[in-house]
């Protein structure tokens, strides 16, 4: 197994929201973009969200996460895995949002985009206050068609 190492975040100061994912695929780690598989309906659903037109411009597509204040990382800072599957993650450790919300005060609200990254949050920072949810995945392994998927993502806007 390949020891693999999370994305720098996406984020501003005027950041509200953070996503969270667990690890990034293999193909996100070969394009060196966060959900660079193009199954993944993630920018997708961000762009739903807004109602932003869809990009395959990186830059452009992180643009609209900080317009939106919106920031994105990892729950996981390292890990071995073979392929790109969550359940294949082994010798994890865990990025620290402890310092990370002290350096980011803004952010109101966390939001996990699988039930890893969800699990493995809650394991290790039970003690964060601010509200903490789940989203659906936007993984094309979720088979939730689109429109459910998008309409789990609204809740993020109420705290924007």
């Amino acid at each position: 197994m390949h020891r693999l190492s999370c994305f720098p975040p996406v984020i501003k100061q005027t950041s509200k929201i953070l996503i969270l994912g667990s690890m990034s695929s293999v193909k996100s780690l070969q394009k060196r973009e966060y959900y660079g598989n193009p199954q993944n309906h993630f920018w997708k659903l961000v762009g739903a969200l807004f109602h932003e037109p869809q990009s395959k411009d990186y830059g452009h597509k992180k643009s609209v996460l900080i317009r939106h204040h919106i920031a994105l990382w990892d729950v996981i800072d390292s890990c071995s895995r073979e392929g790109s599957s969550d359940s294949s993650i082994r010798g994890v450790k865990i990025n620290n949002f402890d310092v990370f919300l002290k350096q980011y005060p803004n952010i109101k609200a966390i939001f996990c985009d699988s039930l890893t990254a969800f699990k493995l949050f809650k394991q290790f920072y039970s003690h964060i206050t601010i509200p903490v949810d789940l989203l659906p995945s936007p993984s094309p392994a979720y088979t939730r068609p689109f429109e459910e998927k998008l309409d789990g993502w609204q809740k993020i806007r109420k705290f924007l």
